[in-house]
């Protein structure tokens, strides 16, 4: 479904083009033709608008926060997985696209781009204003045009369990969609770029779900909206502006987003389906080994680990 936002700028692009503003608004349309290749190719991000104030005070709603557990080479090229997706990836948007948790002085030499559905770049206007905060598109071809940067210092930070993963995400779950997803690690290794795992602890408890475990009624219909129309759709709710029982703010939970330390793949032009396969086990043990040194820290119970699908 488009957010809001969106659909906004795409009101206000339509109604530009049938008033007194077509000439602009055709002007700015041809405009886009010439610049559709732009989100596929390191997007057009703004220091001016990452540093806005506002972000801040969407930092400090929940409040969200960006560990680091080591330096990292800013000669070198990385993937970010970043788990869990959650409902809205609150924690990848405020420590990715903005600088309110200090990005830029955590990793310095760094330029984080985090990728999203590319349906989300053909709105007029909106386009441009994601691709201020450095959201880039999630093809294929998008994240090889950033691991293939000469010099390094790309970031592509990727919620690897994707939408399905936000029916998944209730409060609580630690479930995680990564045993299916390993074409990261395969261009990873064609680039010879390094693997990051990111775990966002917090990302599950910002809003509750309506009941939809595996094989219900509803999770089938959800699955089959979401090859139609190629997002998912969790049905949720949190806190109104004025009262805490139900509306769509989400809750004010704390995020805490830890970036772990980097899985180094050599370079391997055709990496075979075993060397794949073995890379990406050793993935999944970093992502476990980082999530069991930090849970106690944010609240996670001891008895409770992550589960793959």
């Amino acid at each position: 479904a488009c957010p809001p936002p969106g659909q906004l700028c795409a009101v206000l692009f339509a109604l530009a083009l049938r008033g007194p503003l077509w000439l602009p608004a055709l002007l700015y349309g041809l405009w886009l033709l010439a610049d559709r290749d732009t989100p596929r190719r390191g997007g057009r991000r703004s220091a001016w608008v990452r540093g806005w104030p506002l972000w801040t005070y969407f930092r400090d709603y929940f409040p969200i926060s960006l560990v680091r557990t080591t330096e990292l080479d800013p000669r070198r090229n990385y993937i970010f997985g970043f788990h869990p997706h959650g409902v809205l990836a609150a924690g990848a948007f405020a420590n990715f696209c903005t600088e309110a948790t200090g990005f830029g002085v955590l990793f310095p030499g760094l330029r984080p781009h985090l990728l999203t559905l590319p349906c989300w770049f053909r709105l007029p206007l909106f386009r441009d204003y994601m691709m201020s905060g450095g959201l880039v598109s999630s093809e294929k071809s998008s994240l090889e045009y950033l691991l293939s940067r000469e010099g390094g210092g790309q970031v592509a930070v990727i919620a690897l369990g994707g939408p399905p993963e936000s029916l998944d995400a209730h409060p609580g779950a630690l479930t995680l969609q990564l045993l299916g997803r390993k074409g990261f690690v395969r261009i990873a290794l064609e680039h010879g770029a390094s693997l990051v795992p990111v775990f966002s602890f917090g990302e599950n408890e910002l809003f509750r779900q309506i009941p939809n475990p595996p094989g219900s009624g509803l999770r089938r219909f959800q699955l089959r909206l979401q090859r139609i129309l190629g997002v998912a759709i969790p049905l949720f709710h949190a806190r109104g502006v004025f009262q805490y029982s139900f509306g769509l703010l989400p809750f004010r939970r704390p995020i805490h987003t830890v970036v772990g330390s980097p899985l180094v793949l050599p370079r391997t032009p055709n990496p075979s389906p075993q060397t794949v396969e073995r890379w990406h086990g050793l993935y999944l043990e970093r992502l476990v080994a980082l999530f069991e040194e930090h849970k106690l820290g944010y609240g996670v119970p001891p008895e409770r680990h992550l589960t793959f699908v």
